[in-house]
């Protein structure tokens, strides 16, 4: 896992560095300047034999500044250079000005825009610019973009869109106008190609609309040391699975590893829990037994082998069951269905504290029982969508999906962590930006994007083995949150691995290859 840094702990710690004497502000943009310079050829490599033309688009703070550094690297190598700024450099200050002194006594020309579409583009070349460089807005941006800066940056893209040959386009540190700590797009109707951030990666690069609007992403070291932070950081990006020793097998009765119990839905409407399941069997729950309704009994015998199964006509039932202490870890809601049974059920499973996993309909009869809701407790994981989050809170919803007004913006880990305290349990909000949040603030992102983008998962069933394979880990004795976060890594790993053409039985059937790769 890697840390990542708010915009505002960026600024304290290059604040930091700089009052002690350790650097200066000058010496951080040029190792900025340089650093953008090599993710650009590193990324493509044949603008680094042939100098072309780039155009430079500067705005008024150290972004800017980054920016003019860039400029004058640039055309070191032999690049024929334009800079544009939204402001008059004359206004400039501190380090971005020093470097703008130093761009001007280079070639002393900066055009400045003025949110004209005729004066987008420089007119005095015959062919145009072979990279365009945004250095507008950084992590600094905490307002909507005003027409006269959004006009230009659409223009860009609307430029690109009608090229044949497009010119790659690179945002310095976050694309202008989106908010860096939240991922939310506050104006810019542009797509990069690449966007080259500095010491560590922001939340924004990973959540919501960011990457998308990132293209790719590049973190640069500029020579700053790791943060000494005292307050929990907004999240940690879940690089690989946060515990492979804990899904290693040992010798060992199968008790050892976990007994977990899947709860199904009546006749018809099975499949959802033997998908979950499979994934419960597949993460190394040395047994997994179905709870069935007298009605699906056969129905559920006809398809499983390995798995146990045992009736569970009722809330009654199920408690009896329960009694039985070698039963560690529960799943409840895919294919549950929305009855009295079914809400029964959950308040049954929901007496003790066992480690329970709570998704699909489970959490729609949440929603609709706020005494319910007050049964949960930390030993439970609760997995909803975006829609069933906005039933269960929808306040926080309302506050996630608003149209930011300033900045930061609300985040998807803000509301994720406000969720996982208000339901004293782990919540792990799904998603292509997957967040996962315990009640002590505790925060992970494991975002299906750039490297790791795994649009295959898009398929019916594929959250019930997530929910699977949350209840397999817990079985297995990871705790709620080290199981949600391990289980949204291994869920990703899978598809990719399958690749193209998946369906939600491949992902349990895929594992093995993934947990043999971990050395697991």
């Amino acid at each position: 896992m890697a840390d990542l840094i708010t915009a505002e702990q960026m600024r304290n710690l290059e604040t930091q560095e700089i009052s002690a004497g350790r650097v200066t502000g000058e010496e951080l943009m040029e190792r900025a300047g340089q650093g953008v310079v090599d993710a650009i050829f590193a990324r493509w490599p044949n603008l680094a034999d042939i100098p072309g033309r780039v155009a430079v688009y500067c705005g008024p703070g150290n972004n800017g500044g980054d920016g003019y550094v860039v400029a004058r690297l640039l055309h070191r190598l032999g690049w024929q250079v334009a800079v544009w700024s939204i402001c008059d450099p004359h206004h400039l200050k501190g380090d971005a000005r020093a470097n703008w002194v130093k761009w001007t006594g280079i070639l002393g020309r900066v055009s400045i825009l003025d949110g004209k579409a005729e004066r987008i583009f420089p007119r005095f070349w015959d062919e145009p610019p072979d990279l365009i460089i945004d250095a507008i807005f950084g992590t600094g941006l905490t307002r909507p973009l005003t027409w006269e800066i959004e006009q230009p940056i659409s223009d860009i893209q609307m430029y690109k869109d009608r090229r044949m040959v497009q010119p790659p386009t690179v945002a310095i540190d976050v694309p202008s106008g989106l908010c860096a700590d939240s991922g939310r797009n506050m104006g810019n109707r542009c797509f990069y190609d690449l966007t080259v951030t500095f010491h560590a990666a922001k939340p924004g690069h990973f959540l919501a609309e960011g990457p998308e609007i990132c293209g790719s992403l590049s973190v640069v070291d500029i020579g700053l040391p790791q943060p000494k932070i005292s307050a929990p950081v907004p999240a940690t990006v879940i690089r690989q699975i946060t515990n492979a020793q804990g899904v290693a097998k040992q010798a060992g009765h199968k008790f050892d590893h976990g007994h977990a119990l899947v709860l199904t839905g009546g006749a018809g409407r099975t499949g959802a829990a033997r998908l979950a399941a499979r994934g419960t069997q597949r993460v190394g729950a040395g047994l997994v037994t179905l709870g069935v309704p007298p009605a699906a009994q056969f129905e559920v015998a006809a398809q499983i082998t390995s798995a146990m199964l045992i009736r569970v006509g009722d809330d009654a039932a199920l408690s009896e069951i329960l009694n039985d202490r070698r039963i560690n870890a529960l799943c409840l809601g895919p294919g549950l269905g929305l009855n009295a049974r079914a809400t029964d059920l959950i308040g049954a499973a929901l007496q003790g504290a066992r480690a329970t996993v709570l998704d699909a309909d489970a959490l729609t009869l949440l929603a609709r029982d706020e005494g319910m809701r007050g049964k949960l407790h930390d030993a439970c994981v609760l997995t909803p969508h975006a829609g069933e989050f906005a039933r269960l809170f929808p306040d926080l919803a309302d506050a996630l999906t608003g149209t930011p007004q300033t900045g930061p913006a609300v985040s998807k880990v803000d509301v994720t962590r406000r969720a996982a305290r208000r339901a004293n349990c782990v919540v792990l909000f799904k998603g292509p930006d997957t967040v996962i949040a315990a009640p002590d603030g505790r925060a992970a992102i494991h975002a299906a994007v750039y490297e790791r983008a795994a649009p295959w998962l898009a398929t019916a069933g594929a959250g019930d083995v997530l929910a699977g394979l949350i209840a397999g880990l817990l079985a297995r004795g990871l705790s709620p949150f080290e199981a949600a976060c391990s289980a949204a890594w291994l869920h990703v790993q899978c598809a990719l691995n399958f690749g193209p053409g998946l369906i939600a039985e491949d992902l349990p059937e895929t594992l093995p290859t993934v947990l043999r790769d971990l050395g697991a």
